[in-house]
């Protein structure tokens, strides 16, 4: 029995890494110098993708990282020297608040209650906050920031740094970057790749701010701290040793993504979305965590069970469709249901005809 994994990250591998691990093994790719030509070439590659995948400007920089996590500490380190405001929508974005709290921060939040999300147009931000936090789609509720609504909340307020979690969303929302300062990732969500790499995506903004802390005395130079990153990814390199075959990896499916294009990758995200809210609102043991329509994520589809969800995770795993449990305090009670790039349409006509079949 062939497993398929609906969870929301580790998730399904795309449809295509298997053969490119497997050129990737006979071209050695694991074993090249990430000083060498034949890396510096790969990972340009992978970063010109990326550009022309996401339509990011060359003022942006793209640096690795070892996971999303690990941007959180960076930014607190090189971005932000007392005050950051922390929009929290579950467990992920408030992991941000905490971890900049750790580092000695005045790190405030704005917290909605889970299952809903903040209504940007709403908000007053102090004029002592450096840097603000949105998590555009939070994994932990699936609650989902409309980017119409950052973009609001940006041209509202201009002066601090707009940082942008899109960790298991992206490529399906369209950004305009003109509207941000810094986007991050990590690629074992929709990217469809092993867990172990980070991407982290920032402007001259950021670039400045570092540069600014560090001539007051108030800049960690970490190993991986921004300017690092900058000087090295010049030269098409990286500040350490990367995970080298998942930049390759990386770059081998924004290629694909390219060559499917990002309209029908969009296009089938709807469609695929619409089949699981259908599901959610239609199933008399289910109901959508996430009541408001315009909140709802795209990309990771989280419902209530009625009774827990125990059952129906453990049946769904007997046929090999393995969904994510709910998440922290919801564990057992909910579902969470990943519809990323690489799962196809017929894949989640397939599951929710599985579970409008099942008694649980």
């Amino acid at each position: 029995m062939k497993n398929i994994f609906f969870t929301p990250g580790p998730s399904a591998l795309y449809f295509t890494v298997e053969q490119h691990i497997k050129a990737a093994l006979k071209a050695n790719i694991p074993s090249i110098s990430h000083r060498e030509k034949a890396y510096v070439k790969m990972q340009q590659e992978t970063t010109e993708a990326l550009r022309e995948l996401l339509k990011l400007p060359d003022s942006f920089t793209i640096g690795f990282t070892s996971s999303a996590t690990e941007v959180w500490d960076r930014m607190c380190e090189n971005l932000i020297s007392n005050q950051s405001l922390h929009f929290v929508n579950g467990a992920f974005s408030e992991k941000f608040h905490k971890a900049a709290l750790s580092q000695g921060k005045m790190a405030k939040a704005i917290v909605a209650t889970p299952g809903t999300n903040h209504d940007l147009s709403q908000v007053e931000i102090d004029k002592n906050v450096e840097l603000v936090s949105l998590t555009q789609n939070e994994t932990s509720t699936g609650a989902a920031l409309p980017v119409e609504d950052i973009i609001t909340l940006r041209q509202k307020y201009q002066d601090p740094l707009l940082a942008i979690d899109a960790v298991s969303s992206l490529p399906v929302p369209k950004f305009d970057f003109n509207q941000l300062d810094s986007l991050y990732f990590s690629v074992q969500k929709s990217f469809g790749l092993p867990a172990g790499l980070g991407v982290w995506t920032f402007n001259e903004r950021c670039i400045e701010r570092a540069e600014s802390l560090r001539a007051e005395g108030k800049y960690h130079d970490s190993y991986n701290s921004i300017l690092k990153i900058v000087k090295m990814s010049k030269k098409h390199q990286t500040t350490c040793t990367p995970n080298v075959l998942n930049i390759y990896l990386l770059g081998k499916v924004v290629q694909d993504m390219l060559n499917k294009g990002i309209k029908q990758i969009r296009q089938e995200a709807k469609y695929k979305s619409a089949l699981l809210y259908n599901l959610f609102e239609s199933h008399p043991r289910l109901n959508p965590f996430v009541t408001e329509k315009k909140y709802r994520s795209i990309t990771v589809g989280v419902a209530e069970v009625e009774g827990g969800s125990e059952k129906l995770i453990r049946a769904l795993a007997d046929k090999g469709l393995n969904i994510g449990n709910g998440y922290g305090e919801f564990k057992n009670k909910h579902i969470r249901i990943a519809s990323f790039p690489t799962h196809s349409k017929e894949q989640i006509e397939m599951l929710v005809d599985e579970v409008n079949q099942l008694d649980f």
